[in-house]
């Protein structure tokens, strides 16, 4: 598959679904196998200041969950585009008067590369977010040609959400990975919830990579418990 070598974009069917967790996870246990493999999260809104820096709170996030340790110029390029205000990145770029350039977003994923075995790039929002006027999330996930895994939920409406950016994802001839459902909500799996997994996987023509439960604490054991236990299968297919 192109781009198998080199990384995976994470992308989902909502905000929300829990990319920043399954990302985590992936890096996590692929560091575990011996790979070098780091995040990137190219469009970071909602950050926080911190003295003089934005913090990419997704970002950090996924360092600390995966053992990750990174200078400041790295993260620079881990997350080369901040935004304070908590909305869609063409939205918050509008406000602060900046552009999202996905040439930029480009060149920093390469220089991660050049540095790193393997980078798991997780995106803002679902696959058509806007990310300028002319770009949507889409046009990057083209434009760094790796393979797609669709996160999505487990509940009510997951088809509908899951089938649709899986049609999207196909009619733009981006490679699919799979799906991996996220629980991000305690909750006790009934008929509604096997069947959803079930009818998206015929119908979608799609592989499910595996489901990943909820965990209150991210930074307890059970998080490394839980990639072992729910994604190590998947990871053979990149370590």
């Amino acid at each position: 598959m192109r781009g198998l070598r080199q990384g995976l974009f994470i992308t989902g069917t909502d905000t929300g679904v829990g990319k920043t967790v399954v990302c985590a996870a992936l890096v996590s246990l692929l560091r575990q196998r011996g790979m070098d493999a780091v995040p990137m999260k190219p469009v970071q809104t909602g950050c926080r200041r911190r003295g003089a820096r934005l913090m990419a709170p997704d970002l950090e996030c996924c360092l600390r969950l995966a053992g990750v340790e990174a200078s400041e110029s790295e993260k620079l390029l881990m997350a080369p585009y901040r935004f304070t205000k908590a909305c869609s990145p063409h939205l918050a770029a509008a406000i602060e008067h900046r552009r999202v350039n996905i040439r930029t977003i480009i060149d920093s994923f390469h220089k991660l590369r050049q540095r790193h075995e393997f980078v798991v790039v997780e995106g803002a929002g679902g696959i058509l977010v806007p990310l300028n006027e002319r770009d949507t999330m889409l046009e990057l996930m083209l434009a760094l040609a790796l393979p797609v895994v669709l996160v999505a939920r487990l509940g009510l409406g997951t088809i509908n959400h899951t089938l649709l950016a899986l049609r999207e994802l196909r009619r733009a001839r981006i490679p699919v990975a799979g799906v991996i459902f996220n629980e991000t909500s305690k909750r006790k799996l009934g008929i509604v919830e096997h069947d959803n997994v079930a009818v998206i996987g015929h119908r979608g023509r799609v592989q499910i990579l595996g489901r990943f439960p909820f965990i209150s604490n991210w930074m307890s054991r059970a998080f490394q418990v839980g990639c072992a236990r729910h994604l190590g299968p998947i990871a053979r297919y990149w370590s």
